[in-house]
């Protein structure tokens, strides 16, 4: 298994991965090919695939605002968990945030993701209890999918 950058050529592999996992969700904008080829143009070095079999079988879109990195998509495909890659993305993830000066990291995982839940708290990650996360849409036509 192989961790790499995530460049916009891997976006046909990325979306299929996505695709195959239950209760996954994507937006229509921010999700398509031009929406992840801006995310990955503001943040060139930080996303991640993991490649075996010949294929991508793990990715992270992850990026920064010069202050707070933030995580998302963070997904393995079904028939390859539990073998370490998750982590191996997310350490990768971060050391390219560290090597950007991004001192703390954050993420979203739905309420109701037992296992991506179960996956953080494993490898140490704190879920807040202090928060509340609010969020307020700009464009309503970038629509939420979710996979069934």
């Amino acid at each position: 298994m192989t961790v790499r950058t995530m460049t916009i050529e891997d976006y046909d592999g990325v979306y299929e991965l996505w695709m195959s996992i239950s209760g996954f969700a994507i937006r229509s904008i921010d999700d398509s090919r031009e929406g992840v080829e801006r995310f990955l143009k503001r943040n060139p070095d930080t996303s991640v695939v993991a490649i075996e079999d010949g294929r991508i079988v793990g990715s992270i879109l992850c990026g920064h605002d010069g202050r707070r990195g933030c995580l998302y998509h963070v997904c393995v495909h079904a028939d390859y968990r539990m073998r370490g890659i998750g982590k191996s993305m997310v350490v990768r993830c971060m050391e390219e945030l560290e090597k950007e000066h991004i001192s703390k990291v954050s993420l979203i995982a739905f309420t109701k993701n037992d296992i991506g839940n179960a996956f953080w708290k494993e490898i140490g990650w704190t879920k807040r209890e202090d928060l509340n996360y609010y969020d307020f849409t700009l464009n309503k036509e970038n629509i939420v999918n979710y996979n069934k």
